[in-house]
Protein backbone atom coordinates (compact mmCIF):
# COMPACT_ATOMS: atom_id res chain seq x y z
CA UNK A 1 0.00 0.00 0.00
CA UNK A 2 1.11 3.45 -0.69
CA UNK A 3 1.32 6.38 1.65
CA UNK A 4 -0.38 9.72 0.37
CA UNK A 5 3.01 11.20 -0.08
CA UNK A 6 4.04 8.39 -2.07
CA UNK A 7 1.02 8.36 -4.16
CA UNK A 8 0.85 12.15 -4.43
CA UNK A 9 4.50 11.96 -6.00
CA UNK A 10 4.17 8.79 -8.62
CA UNK A 11 0.76 10.48 -9.63
CA UNK A 12 2.54 14.23 -10.17
CA UNK A 13 0.04 15.50 -7.47
CA UNK A 14 0.18 17.14 -4.76
CA UNK A 15 -0.76 15.96 -1.17
CA UNK A 16 -3.28 19.07 -0.31
CA UNK A 17 -5.09 17.67 -3.55
CA UNK A 18 -5.63 14.00 -2.41
CA UNK A 19 -6.82 15.47 0.98
CA UNK A 20 -9.08 17.08 -0.59
CA UNK A 21 -10.39 14.05 -2.33
CA UNK A 22 -10.71 12.45 0.97
CA UNK A 23 -12.54 15.20 2.58
CA UNK A 24 -15.05 15.77 -0.21
CA UNK A 25 -16.11 11.95 -0.04
CA UNK A 26 -14.31 11.67 -3.77
CA UNK A 27 -11.19 9.23 -3.13
CA UNK A 28 -10.74 7.85 0.43
CA UNK A 29 -7.79 5.72 1.52
CA UNK A 30 -9.02 2.38 2.09
CA UNK A 31 -6.93 1.79 5.29
CA UNK A 32 -4.60 4.09 7.64
CA UNK A 33 -1.61 3.29 9.52
CA UNK A 34 -0.94 2.60 13.24
CA UNK A 35 0.42 6.34 13.02
CA UNK A 36 -2.64 7.66 11.33
CA UNK A 37 -1.10 7.84 7.94
CA UNK A 38 -3.57 7.27 4.66
CA UNK A 39 -3.04 4.48 2.92
CA UNK A 40 -3.78 3.57 -0.44
CA UNK A 41 -4.50 0.34 -2.04
CA UNK A 42 -4.75 -1.14 -6.12
CA UNK A 43 -8.35 -0.34 -6.32
CA UNK A 44 -7.68 3.10 -4.79
CA UNK A 45 -5.00 3.98 -6.92
CA UNK A 46 -7.47 2.44 -10.02
CA UNK A 47 -10.20 4.82 -8.61
CA UNK A 48 -7.34 7.90 -9.23
CA UNK A 49 -6.45 6.93 -12.15
CA UNK A 50 -10.54 7.45 -13.36
CA UNK A 51 -10.87 10.30 -11.70
CA UNK A 52 -7.85 12.27 -13.20
CA UNK A 53 -8.88 11.19 -16.67
CA UNK A 54 -12.80 12.27 -16.23
CA UNK A 55 -10.88 15.64 -15.00
CA UNK A 56 -9.14 15.81 -18.51
CA UNK A 57 -12.48 15.77 -20.00
CA UNK A 58 -13.58 18.75 -17.90
CA UNK A 59 -16.19 16.84 -16.00
CA UNK A 60 -16.58 18.61 -12.20
CA UNK A 61 -15.69 16.85 -9.58
CA UNK A 62 -19.11 16.81 -8.19
CA UNK A 63 -20.37 14.93 -11.40
CA UNK A 64 -17.10 12.54 -11.39
CA UNK A 65 -17.77 11.34 -7.73
CA UNK A 66 -21.62 10.82 -8.89
CA UNK A 67 -20.71 9.06 -11.58
CA UNK A 68 -18.04 6.67 -10.16
CA UNK A 69 -20.46 5.89 -7.61
CA UNK A 70 -23.22 4.88 -9.79
CA UNK A 71 -24.24 1.08 -10.81
CA UNK A 72 -23.51 2.66 -14.31
CA UNK A 73 -19.40 3.17 -13.85
CA UNK A 74 -17.04 1.65 -15.90
CA UNK A 75 -13.31 1.54 -15.89
CA UNK A 76 -13.33 0.15 -19.35
CA UNK A 77 -15.27 3.46 -20.66
CA UNK A 78 -12.81 5.80 -18.76
CA UNK A 79 -9.66 4.19 -20.76
CA UNK A 80 -11.72 3.73 -23.81
CA UNK A 81 -12.52 7.47 -23.84
CA UNK A 82 -8.46 8.01 -23.10
CA UNK A 83 -7.54 6.00 -25.71
CA UNK A 84 -9.63 8.07 -28.42
CA UNK A 85 -8.39 11.20 -27.36
CA UNK A 86 -4.38 10.03 -27.12
CA UNK A 87 -5.44 9.07 -31.09
CA UNK A 88 -6.48 12.42 -31.87
CA UNK A 89 -3.29 13.80 -29.86
CA UNK A 90 -1.47 11.07 -32.03
CA UNK A 91 -3.02 12.69 -35.43
CA UNK A 92 -2.41 16.26 -34.64
CA UNK A 93 1.38 15.05 -33.75
CA UNK A 94 1.53 13.29 -37.12
CA UNK A 95 0.17 16.57 -39.46
CA UNK A 96 2.63 18.98 -36.93
CA UNK A 97 5.59 16.43 -37.95
CA UNK A 98 4.60 16.70 -41.90
CA UNK A 99 4.46 20.48 -41.40
CA UNK A 100 8.11 20.83 -40.06
CA UNK A 101 9.15 18.13 -42.18
CA UNK A 102 8.22 20.45 -45.70
CA UNK A 103 9.50 23.50 -43.66
CA UNK A 104 12.68 21.83 -43.45
CA UNK A 105 12.23 20.94 -47.49
CA UNK A 106 11.94 24.50 -48.03
CA UNK A 107 14.99 25.59 -45.86
CA UNK A 108 17.58 23.14 -47.08
CA UNK A 109 16.11 24.21 -50.84
CA UNK A 110 17.09 27.83 -49.91
CA UNK A 111 13.27 28.86 -50.05
CA UNK A 112 13.58 31.48 -47.13
CA UNK A 113 12.05 34.58 -48.36
CA UNK A 114 8.70 34.28 -47.00
CA UNK A 115 10.06 32.23 -43.96
CA UNK A 116 8.59 34.18 -41.36
CA UNK A 117 5.43 34.83 -43.07
CA UNK A 118 5.11 30.52 -43.72
CA UNK A 119 5.75 30.33 -39.47
CA UNK A 120 3.63 32.83 -38.62
CA UNK A 121 0.64 30.48 -40.69
CA UNK A 122 2.32 27.40 -39.33
CA UNK A 123 2.01 28.83 -35.30
CA UNK A 124 -1.49 29.58 -36.22
CA UNK A 125 -2.39 26.13 -38.01
CA UNK A 126 -0.90 24.11 -35.62
CA UNK A 127 -2.97 26.27 -32.56
CA UNK A 128 -6.48 25.03 -34.78
CA UNK A 129 -5.32 21.69 -35.27
CA UNK A 130 -5.69 20.80 -31.74
CA UNK A 131 -9.27 21.19 -32.57
CA UNK A 132 -9.97 20.89 -36.17
CA UNK A 133 -8.83 18.39 -38.85
CA UNK A 134 -7.56 19.69 -42.33
CA UNK A 135 -10.36 18.92 -43.95
CA UNK A 136 -12.53 20.98 -41.25
CA UNK A 137 -9.80 23.87 -41.83
CA UNK A 138 -10.32 24.11 -45.71
CA UNK A 139 -14.09 25.00 -44.68
CA UNK A 140 -13.60 27.08 -42.08
CA UNK A 141 -13.89 30.76 -43.65
CA UNK A 142 -12.31 32.33 -40.51
CA UNK A 143 -9.03 30.42 -41.25
CA UNK A 144 -9.45 30.85 -45.17
CA UNK A 145 -11.06 34.27 -46.03
CA UNK A 146 -8.65 37.53 -45.42
CA UNK A 147 -11.66 39.89 -44.44
CA UNK A 148 -12.52 37.41 -41.90
CA UNK A 149 -9.93 38.89 -39.24
CA UNK A 150 -10.98 42.25 -40.14
CA UNK A 151 -14.78 41.75 -39.20
CA UNK A 152 -13.71 39.96 -36.61
CA UNK A 153 -11.19 42.49 -35.63
CA UNK A 154 -13.77 45.60 -36.62
CA UNK A 155 -16.44 43.64 -33.88
CA UNK A 156 -14.19 43.11 -30.79
CA UNK A 157 -13.16 46.60 -30.87
CA UNK A 158 -16.50 47.44 -30.49
CA UNK A 159 -17.54 45.39 -28.03
CA UNK A 160 -14.67 46.65 -25.72
CA UNK A 161 -15.83 50.17 -26.34
CA UNK A 162 -19.15 48.77 -25.01
CA UNK A 163 -17.70 47.14 -22.17
CA UNK A 164 -15.46 50.50 -21.58
CA UNK A 165 -18.29 52.23 -21.78
CA UNK A 166 -20.43 50.57 -19.11
CA UNK A 167 -22.78 49.96 -21.25
CA UNK A 168 -24.96 46.36 -19.62
CA UNK A 169 -24.93 43.16 -21.68
CA UNK A 170 -29.00 43.58 -21.49
CA UNK A 171 -29.05 46.74 -23.41
CA UNK A 172 -30.09 47.75 -27.01
CA UNK A 173 -26.52 48.28 -28.08
CA UNK A 174 -25.56 45.00 -26.43
CA UNK A 175 -27.98 43.32 -28.04
CA UNK A 176 -27.47 44.23 -31.32
CA UNK A 177 -23.21 43.66 -31.54
CA UNK A 178 -24.74 40.32 -29.99
CA UNK A 179 -26.77 39.70 -33.09
CA UNK A 180 -24.05 41.03 -35.71
CA UNK A 181 -21.66 38.64 -33.53
CA UNK A 182 -23.89 35.18 -34.17
CA UNK A 183 -24.13 36.28 -38.00
CA UNK A 184 -20.57 36.61 -38.45
CA UNK A 185 -20.00 33.00 -36.35
CA UNK A 186 -22.56 31.42 -38.68
CA UNK A 187 -21.19 32.65 -41.74
CA UNK A 188 -17.75 32.23 -40.81
CA UNK A 189 -18.44 28.65 -39.27
CA UNK A 190 -20.26 27.72 -42.73
CA UNK A 191 -23.82 27.49 -40.08
CA UNK A 192 -21.68 24.22 -38.35
CA UNK A 193 -22.40 24.19 -35.03
CA UNK A 194 -19.37 21.77 -34.38
CA UNK A 195 -16.64 24.09 -35.76
CA UNK A 196 -18.29 26.44 -33.11
CA UNK A 197 -18.16 24.76 -30.69
CA UNK A 198 -15.08 24.05 -31.53
CA UNK A 199 -13.90 27.59 -31.69
CA UNK A 200 -15.46 28.41 -28.41
CA UNK A 201 -13.51 25.71 -26.73
CA UNK A 202 -10.07 26.58 -28.34
CA UNK A 203 -10.75 30.07 -26.66
CA UNK A 204 -11.49 28.97 -23.48
CA UNK A 205 -8.02 26.77 -23.22
CA UNK A 206 -5.51 28.52 -25.58
CA UNK A 207 -4.49 31.86 -23.99
CA UNK A 208 -2.61 32.59 -27.36
CA UNK A 209 -6.37 32.00 -29.37
CA UNK A 210 -7.40 35.14 -26.62
CA UNK A 211 -3.79 37.41 -27.38
CA UNK A 212 -4.79 36.59 -31.11
CA UNK A 213 -8.58 37.76 -31.33
CA UNK A 214 -8.54 40.12 -28.34
CA UNK A 215 -11.45 37.86 -27.30
CA UNK A 216 -10.49 37.89 -23.71
CA UNK A 217 -11.39 35.53 -20.82
CA UNK A 218 -13.90 38.87 -19.70
CA UNK A 219 -14.54 40.27 -23.06
CA UNK A 220 -16.29 36.25 -23.99
CA UNK A 221 -18.17 36.25 -20.59
CA UNK A 222 -19.88 39.98 -21.75
CA UNK A 223 -20.72 38.74 -25.23
CA UNK A 224 -22.26 35.38 -23.49
CA UNK A 225 -24.53 37.72 -21.46
CA UNK A 226 -25.45 39.38 -23.93
CA UNK A 227 -26.29 36.95 -26.72
CA UNK A 228 -27.96 35.41 -23.64
CA UNK A 229 -30.25 37.98 -23.32
CA UNK A 230 -30.86 38.31 -27.39
CA UNK A 231 -32.20 34.78 -27.23
CA UNK A 232 -34.26 35.24 -24.15
CA UNK A 233 -35.69 38.41 -26.17
CA UNK A 234 -36.23 36.11 -29.01
CA UNK A 235 -37.51 32.74 -26.92
CA UNK A 236 -40.06 35.55 -25.34
CA UNK A 237 -41.84 35.16 -28.44
CA UNK A 238 -43.20 31.76 -27.32
CA UNK A 239 -42.69 30.96 -23.92
CA UNK A 240 -44.63 32.63 -20.96
CA UNK A 241 -42.66 34.90 -18.74
CA UNK A 242 -42.25 32.11 -15.92
CA UNK A 243 -40.25 30.04 -18.36
CA UNK A 244 -38.24 33.10 -19.03
CA UNK A 245 -37.34 34.26 -15.66
CA UNK A 246 -36.16 30.76 -15.22
CA UNK A 247 -34.05 30.43 -18.13
CA UNK A 248 -33.07 33.84 -16.98
CA UNK A 249 -31.55 32.40 -14.27
CA UNK A 250 -30.69 29.30 -15.40
CA UNK A 251 -27.99 31.12 -17.61
CA UNK A 252 -26.82 33.39 -14.63
CA UNK A 253 -26.03 30.60 -12.59
CA UNK A 254 -24.92 27.13 -15.04
CA UNK A 255 -24.91 28.77 -18.41
CA UNK A 256 -21.34 28.12 -17.94
CA UNK A 257 -21.84 24.32 -17.97
CA UNK A 258 -23.13 23.96 -21.36
CA UNK A 259 -19.92 24.31 -23.36
CA UNK A 260 -18.08 21.81 -21.34
CA UNK A 261 -20.82 19.46 -21.76
CA UNK A 262 -21.09 19.38 -25.11
CA UNK A 263 -17.33 18.91 -25.36
CA UNK A 264 -17.67 15.75 -23.25
CA UNK A 265 -20.71 14.87 -25.34
CA UNK A 266 -18.04 15.08 -28.52
CA UNK A 267 -15.17 12.83 -27.26
CA UNK A 268 -17.86 10.75 -26.17
CA UNK A 269 -19.23 10.26 -29.39
CA UNK A 270 -16.02 9.55 -30.83
CA UNK A 271 -15.17 6.90 -28.26
CA UNK A 272 -18.75 5.09 -28.21
CA UNK A 273 -20.42 5.82 -31.65
CA UNK A 274 -23.58 3.40 -30.27
CA UNK A 275 -23.76 5.37 -27.58
CA UNK A 276 -24.35 1.69 -25.28
CA UNK A 277 -22.05 2.59 -22.60
CA UNK A 278 -22.56 3.89 -19.41
CA UNK A 279 -20.55 6.81 -19.92
CA UNK A 280 -22.74 7.56 -22.70
CA UNK A 281 -25.71 7.30 -20.44
CA UNK A 282 -24.49 9.27 -17.72
CA UNK A 283 -24.20 12.37 -20.52
CA UNK A 284 -27.88 11.72 -21.32
CA UNK A 285 -28.64 12.29 -18.48
CA UNK A 286 -26.13 15.43 -17.05
CA UNK A 287 -27.82 17.03 -20.72
CA UNK A 288 -31.38 16.26 -19.83
CA UNK A 289 -31.07 17.39 -15.92
CA UNK A 290 -29.23 20.82 -17.64
CA UNK A 291 -32.05 21.00 -19.93
CA UNK A 292 -34.80 21.12 -17.16
CA UNK A 293 -33.13 23.47 -14.72
CA UNK A 294 -33.28 25.50 -17.82
CA UNK A 295 -37.29 25.66 -19.17
CA UNK A 296 -38.92 23.27 -16.41
CA UNK A 297 -40.73 20.12 -15.90
CA UNK A 298 -43.71 21.12 -17.48
CA UNK A 299 -44.62 19.14 -20.42
CA UNK A 300 -46.25 21.57 -22.54
CA UNK A 301 -43.14 23.73 -22.56
CA UNK A 302 -41.41 21.18 -24.45
CA UNK A 303 -42.53 21.74 -27.49
CA UNK A 304 -43.36 25.69 -27.53
CA UNK A 305 -39.20 25.47 -26.97
CA UNK A 306 -38.84 23.16 -29.98
CA UNK A 307 -41.31 25.78 -32.21
CA UNK A 308 -39.23 28.80 -31.13
CA UNK A 309 -36.02 26.45 -32.29
CA UNK A 310 -37.90 25.36 -35.27
CA UNK A 311 -39.13 29.33 -36.20
CA UNK A 312 -35.74 31.46 -35.36
CA UNK A 313 -32.84 31.08 -37.37
CA UNK A 314 -30.89 32.75 -34.68
CA UNK A 315 -31.41 30.79 -31.77
CA UNK A 316 -29.73 27.83 -33.91
CA UNK A 317 -26.80 29.80 -34.38
CA UNK A 318 -23.69 28.95 -32.41
CA UNK A 319 -25.33 27.36 -29.87
CA UNK A 320 -22.98 24.00 -30.17
CA UNK A 321 -25.76 21.50 -30.23
CA UNK A 322 -25.81 19.53 -33.66
CA UNK A 323 -28.41 16.55 -35.07
CA UNK A 324 -26.10 14.59 -34.07
CA UNK A 325 -25.38 14.87 -30.85
CA UNK A 326 -29.33 15.32 -30.21
CA UNK A 327 -30.12 11.53 -32.21
CA UNK A 328 -26.75 10.43 -30.53
CA UNK A 329 -27.87 11.78 -27.08
CA UNK A 330 -32.09 9.90 -27.87
CA UNK A 331 -29.94 6.75 -28.51
CA UNK A 332 -27.43 6.61 -25.25
CA UNK A 333 -31.01 7.27 -23.44
CA UNK A 334 -33.06 4.71 -24.47
CA UNK A 335 -29.48 2.16 -24.52
CA UNK A 336 -30.47 -0.64 -22.29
Amino acid sequence: MLKVGELAERAGLTVRTLHHYDSIGLLRPSARSDAGYRLYDRDDVARLQQIQALRRFGMALADIGAYLDSPDASPLAVIERQLASLDRQIGEATRMREQLLRVRAQLARGEAPELSTWLTTLEQMTMYDKYFSQAELQQLRLVQAKDAKMDWQALVSQVRTLMEQGVTPDSAEARQVARRWLEILDRDTGGNQDFASKLDQMLTNEPKARQETGISIELRAYMIAAIGELRLEVYGKYLPPEVIAQMRRHHASRGGEWPALFGRIREQMAADPSARAPASKELARQKAELFFDMVGTDPATVPLFRKAIASEPLLRMGVGMTDQMVAWLQAADAAP
